[in-house]
């Protein structure tokens, strides 16, 4: 799991979600920290869950998956 694929979104200034694309887990975590993003959770599918996490969630969920 540590490569899954996870939708990134970032916040709108009107405070939507706004998918920006698809990418591997440490694509994710190699943006810009200056960034806020959030991400499908990977264990579900991306582009299809509405479970998200932001990028210390995700981090943590790197270091524990085998």
């Amino acid at each position: 799991m540590k490569h899954a694929i996870v939708e990134v979104s970032v916040t709108s200034a009107d405070g939507d979600r706004v998918p920006v694309g698809l990418m591997n887990t440490q694509q994710a975590l190699s943006l810009p920290s200056h960034i806020d993003i959030e991400v499908s959770h990977p264990a579900h599918q991306a582009g299809s869950t509405d479970i998200f996490m932001d990028r210390a969630a995700l981090q943590d969920h790197v270091d524990i998956t085998p």
